[in-house]
């Protein structure tokens, strides 16, 4: 597409050289003149028979600045063409569009991809889609808590006892994100416990393949009572934790003074 520095010079007629009209319509689309800067430039749509098009006639799009509240770096477009026969420019169209600097909302993100955890509150209702890669139909795969042979697990749940079940990649995906959670092993609470908690009384594996690698803390004292922890996780409150006695302290049958307050003559 060429540009028009100098839209004058193409003749009075011209869809380039109609500034003024193109402006009128700008204005009137706008609803005041306030509202339409100064003249932006001129930009041909269409080739002409110079340039190797066909000649269908001139269409150009003249921009103007905008001065609408709210539209920083907008400009509005108006596109005029000249119809070969016809004597007079015609208004195309008016439109209102962003700049290089203009101010832009965010691209839209759909629902299930804004929610975070912690984001469902009492009352609300959030169903998965149907495309969604952790579940997989309960008809095509055995559902990972039945394969758990230390398990109890009802019969009923096997295969076809529910619609859909954990894929894979839901597992993985989940396994991940307890690891790397307050409960996984590399938490600062971790660090500094007395033992796993794969090792402790207190530790109810979970069934199926996160068997070996997670379970739920049932100890009332535990900062992780009731919550999914992973097996290298631990706290104080490990059931090994015991006491060791120290030495056994000196016995003082004897008086004995605080001397620290007087001197000793």
């Amino acid at each position: 597409m060429a540009e028009f520095s100098d839209p004058a010079a193409a003749g009075s007629d011209a869809p380039s050289a109609a500034v003024e009209q193109a402006r009128a319509a700008a204005v009137d689309t706008a609803g005041s003149p306030e509202l339409v800067g100064e003249h932006l430039g001129a930009t041909r749509e269409t080739p002409s028979a110079e340039e190797g098009g066909e000649d269908l006639g001139e269409v150009v799009t003249h921009s103007f600045a905008s001065r609408l509240p709210g539209y920083v770096g907008w400009y509005w477009a108006v596109t005029l063409a000249a119809v070969p026969g016809e004597e007079h420019v015609t208004v195309d169209e008016v439109v209102l569009l962003p700049g290089e600097q203009a101010l832009l909302a965010p691209a839209w993100v759909p629902w299930h991809e804004r929610l975070r955890p912690g984001d469902l509150s009492v009352g609300d209702v959030l169903p998965s889609t149907e495309d969604d890669p952790r579940l997989v139909p309960g008809y095509t795969t055995d559902d990972d808590s039945a394969d758990d042979p230390e398990g109890s697990v009802v019969a009923s749940e096997v295969g076809l006892g529910r619609e859909r079940v954990m894929s894979r990649e839901g597992r993985e995906e989940t396994a991940a994100r307890w690891n790397a959670g307050e409960f996984g092993p590399r938490s600062a609470m971790a660090r500094q416990a007395p033992g796993p908690c794969g090792t402790c009384g207190f530790f109810l594996p979970l069934a199926g393949s996160l068997r070996q690698s997670f379970g739920a803390c049932g100890n009332v004292y535990a900062p992780a009572d009731g919550r999914v922890v992973a097996v290298d996780y631990g706290c104080g409150a490990h059931s090994q934790a015991t006491l060791v006695p120290d030495d056994a302290t000196e016995v003082v049958r004897s008086a004995r003074y605080d001397t620290g307050s007087f001197d000793v003559l």
